[in-house]
């Protein structure tokens, strides 16, 4: 069984953590996050960290306890140095563009995609067919990205549309000859 909820977060000097209602509120150098606990979970904090306490030894709790701590440790490291996700574009045509905050597709349908991100994301184009999502909040950086990967998934038999940047694509065969 794992042991991650045991595990102190570690918090840097220029991190301020705030209690209060069974909320847990973070601010850094990036932006301030919260995040609600579970009445069955308890927060504490001392030494520069903080420990994430399980009420029972109940089954439900303990998964609880381990799921706050990896989400309190996720706001800290969010507020710190923030998350990322690449994206590329592969496909003769395929291309991305920005005006403005809107990301414009092209994706061999009959009209370019517009997207629009949250307020909390930012969006860069490195280069035309890579594009990196950014953010402090790591579950909407990973749901933007998963959006946009959605306007055109990879082809499995050949490769086109969009993927994440490590994701191994295992292309099929075509129809083979007798």
């Amino acid at each position: 069984m794992s042991r991650i909820g045991r595990a102190p977060i570690e918090l840097p000097s220029d991190v301020e953590v705030e209690f209060a209602d069974h909320r847990v509120r973070v601010k850094g150098p990036k932006g301030v996050l919260s995040l609600p606990v579970n009445p069955q979970v308890s927060v504490r904090m001392g030494d520069g960290k903080i420990w994430v306490e399980r009420s029972s030894e109940a089954h439900r709790v303990k998964a609880l306890h381990g799921l706050t701590r990896s989400l309190l440790n996720n706001v800290v490291v969010g507020v710190t140095q923030g998350f990322k996700r690449q994206l590329e574009i592969n496909g003769v045509g395929y291309r991305a563009t920005l005006e403005g905050r809107i990301l414009v597709l092209s994706l061999g349908y009959s009209h370019p995609i517009r997207y629009t991100p949250p307020e909390e994301i930012e969006i860069q184009l490195p280069q035309r067919s890579i594009i990196v999502v950014s953010g402090i909040d790591k579950q909407l950086v990973g749901q933007v990205a998963a959006e946009i990967r959605g306007f055109r998934p990879p082809d499995p038999y050949k490769g086109k549309g969009i993927r994440y940047a490590m994701e191994k694509l295992r292309l099929k065969e075509g129809k083979g000859r007798v």
